[in-house]
């Protein structure tokens, strides 16, 4: 999530502050042989300084969704084209039928037999996609020991036993999507756990904001708009160096031509549109 990075108070010797540390950054990085340093998801100020120094900057984009003050999923709706309407409400009822029930555990209400079952949908996930699951079981317990009242699982369960889910952290103001996974595959159920029981939920807690991560511009149709992100990077090679700052300033391009258009596909109706 975007969050300071370089700790530093306001105040008049924020700047200089930011340019110590900064510099204690490279200090390490040479002590170490790293071969570079990396701040993602910054905040303006620390983005400014970061590029100040000579740090390349990068864009990218993720999508949330936005509370605009509405008391129920039925506003939320209420703010969308007669068309996209219709189609989530179509989706809620197709995802859940006569079969799926859902469930949403935060707290103290959640045990050991949801972790076992949210890690069997994590790592059905991990096993579809290139690469390799990187929480173990142990992970999921401690987290539930240490900060079970920042948790939410949403869980779908057919049958007596649960099928899918989806873990987000609950923040101040914000919900943060995170993995999902499921045992069984079911039309639109993705869509459902993921992304509407996450809107009521932010809805009923007065949130400000769900962050559903980067990719998927099918989070579009679902009400979450993009968001632009920056990120810092510092690479000690100078030919790699140069490739990498070439190739940013062509992407940071790219970004932006795309977050334009994909900010005229949200389905929030226009200033003139009628239902």
């Amino acid at each position: 999530m975007t969050g300071p990075r370089l700790l530093v108070a306001d105040g008049p010797q924020a700047g200089e502050a930011r340019r110590h540390l900064i510099a204690g950054l490279r200090a390490l990085r040479t002590q170490t042989k790293a071969s570079s340093i990396h701040a993602t998801f910054l905040q303006e100020p620390d983005s400014d300084a970061l590029e100040a120094e000579g740090f390349l900057s990068r864009a990218d984009q993720q999508f949330h969704w936005f509370n605009e003050g509405y008391e129920t999923f039925d506003d939320f709706l209420g703010a969308l084209s007669s068309r996209k309407r219709k189609t989530i409400r179509r989706e809620r009822r197709d995802a859940i039928g006569t079969e799926i029930s859902i469930d949403r555990i935060t707290g103290a209400a959640i045990t050991e037999a949801h972790w076992d079952a949210f890690f069997a949908f994590y790592m059905d996930t991990g096993s579809r996609k290139w690469g390799r699951p990187y929480l173990n079981r142990r992970f999921f317990s401690i987290i539930g020991q240490r900060m079970a009242d920042r948790v939410l699982l949403v869980m779908a369960k057919r049958g007596g036993r649960y099928v899918a889910g989806a873990i987000n952290f609950i923040g101040d103001t914000r919900l943060y999507g995170r993995n999902w996974g499921c045992i069984e595959d079911h039309p639109f159920l993705h869509f459902e756990v993921c992304y509407y029981q996450a809107i009521e939920f932010a809805i009923e807690r007065g949130l400000t904001r769900v962050e559903a991560g980067a990719q998927g511009e099918h989070k579009l149709a679902r009400g979450y708009r993009p968001v632009m992100t920056a990120s810092a990077h510092d690479i000690a090679d100078p030919s790699l160096r140069r490739a990498i700052a070439d190739y940013l300033d062509h992407e940071r391009a790219y970004v932006a031509e795309v977050a334009d258009e994909l900010q005229s596909a949200t389905p929030f109706k226009h200033a003139a549109e009628e239902d």
